[in-house]
């Protein structure tokens, strides 16, 4: 643990979800003096009701090549992992443009790299943040398994693969018969598997924010349950942080408002593609069936990870915005798929979440200053990684603030990269929202 020094700076760290608590108290150890500020309890976001999963191989983009012909079905299926509303489709088209460009191999490619370089480091990120016990408590090394009806084979299950080969990932195919043995209870329609023997979960995510806000608190940090209104500007860029009942001097701000951060990013005049996309859970009080391991059902698109208070089943991508009310029927087909993959699955007791995963087109979060304001700085658009990108997030940002020579490569992080969208037409937009308007009305 770093001793503290004079501070340097007056941080103003926006977002208490995994991201901005691991930014808060790692620039609170070198030295600066930082105020965590959110609407909520830290940790009460996604990192609430997250599947839990710490991952040095969460390398793949969600966009892959091969995946568009999938998408009508997903979308004509009821029970399917995605969903768009009707309502909100004009909104999301562009966003869902973008995305469909990144599923090239190319751009996924990119990503990827840019993902390794993040996450691979992630569990000697957590030991720097956590104590032993604390990490030893919160953090299980339990490895992952992705179980399927059959091995899947197409463009991007191969691409996917072949990435993971190339930064050295360790993974195990399994057939039948040893997905029995390491998990007896698995449907028997489940023959393949792939186990990630290096993974981890954390027991409990928002116990592990918690947890890291609790030690930034231990080492003089500032936590401010407050919503942020704005901000006072000044030459050099923001003076002050207004919230609903103060005004927060401040030299430096850090964006990590997950899913909210578009738009103080711009009302600092900057626009991202950043869309939210919901996910649901439903945790299973006292389950009649619990894996050893956290399970991802890949025809079904869900995790099931086993935790401190439950099992937790976590999933779905639903398009709506951020202020849509939670159509608690995706928690509910959470259950459904759950009860077909591990028979006989009960429980005596249940609670339904939704949560805003902040996501970006390719998969790739926006880490980066600002373009027109020196002492601001992004981190956000983690979408399903942020758990796995805490730490790495939090060394990029400090390096950032502290002037020093970037720990990774920054420039596949930077927002220049969105400019390689702009050749998509507003044309192309109205195209996708056409097609997935006569998947939905089918």
């Amino acid at each position: 643990m770093t001793s503290a020094i004079e501070p340097r700076l007056r941080v103003v760290v926006i977002g208490a979800g995994i991201i901005g608590t691991c930014c808060a108290l790692r620039l609170q150890r070198e030295g600066h003096k930082v105020i965590l500020v959110d609407r909520e309890e830290p940790g009460m976001g996604c990192s609430f009701g997250n599947a839990g999963a710490i991952s040095p191989s969460a390398v793949i983009p969600m966009a892959l090549p091969g995946m568009l012909p999938k998408v009508p079905k997903w979308l004509a299926d009821p029970e399917g992992p995605l969903s768009v509303r009707l309502r909100y489709l004009p909104k999301a088209a562009p966003w869902l443009a973008r995305w469909i460009l990144a599923s090239r191999a190319s751009v996924a490619t990119a990503a990827s790299h840019a993902l390794h370089t993040l996450n691979s480091g992630t569990l000697d990120g957590y030991r720097e943040l956590l104590s032993a016990a604390q990490y030893q408590d919160i953090i299980r090394p339990s490895g992952h398994l992705y179980v399927w009806r059959q091995q899947p084979n197409g463009t991007g299950d191969r691409l996917a693969q072949a990435l993971r080969d190339a930064y050295g990932i360790r993974t195990e195919l399994l057939g039948s018969e040893e997905l029995r043995q390491l998990e007896p209870r698995l449907s028997p329609d489940l023959q393949a598997g792939l186990l990630f023997p290096d993974n981890s979960q954390t027991r409990n995510p928002q116990r592990l924010v918690q947890l890291i806000a609790g030690n930034f608190l231990d080492e003089g940090g500032t936590i401010l349950k407050d919503e942020v209104h704005g901000f006072d500007i000044g030459p050099g860029g923001p003076t002050h942080v207004v919230t609903r009942t103060t005004r927060l001097p401040t030299d430096a701000v850090v964006i990590a408002a997950g899913a909210f951060s578009r738009s103080f990013a711009c009302e600092l005049a900057i626009d991202i593609p950043l869309e939210t996309e919901r996910g649901y859970h439903i945790m299973l009080s006292e389950p009649s069936v619990m894996p050893r391991l956290p399970i991802m059902f890949g025809d079904y698109k869900f995790y099931a990870t086993p935790m401190e208070h439950g099992l937790r089943l976590a999933g779905t991508v639903e398009f709506a915005g951020l202020d849509a009310p939670p159509r608690w029927s995706r928690a509910n087909v959470l259950l459904s798929n759950a009860r077909k993959a591990l028979p006989g699955l009960e429980a005596k007791g249940s609670t339904v979440w939704m949560g805003r995963r902040p996501s970006i087109p390719d998969s790739v979060p926006v880490i980066d200053k600002s373009p027109r304001y020196a002492n601001v700085f992004f981190a956000f658009g983690h979408g399903h990684l942020g758990l796995s990108g805490g730490p790495g997030t939090s060394r990029l940002v400090s390096d950032m603030i502290n002037n020093r020579r970037p720990f990774i490569d920054p420039t596949p992080f930077m927002m220049t990269r969105f400019n390689l969208f702009r050749s998509f037409s507003v044309g192309a937009a109205r195209s996708v929202t056409t097609s997935i308007s006569q998947q939905i009305n089918s």
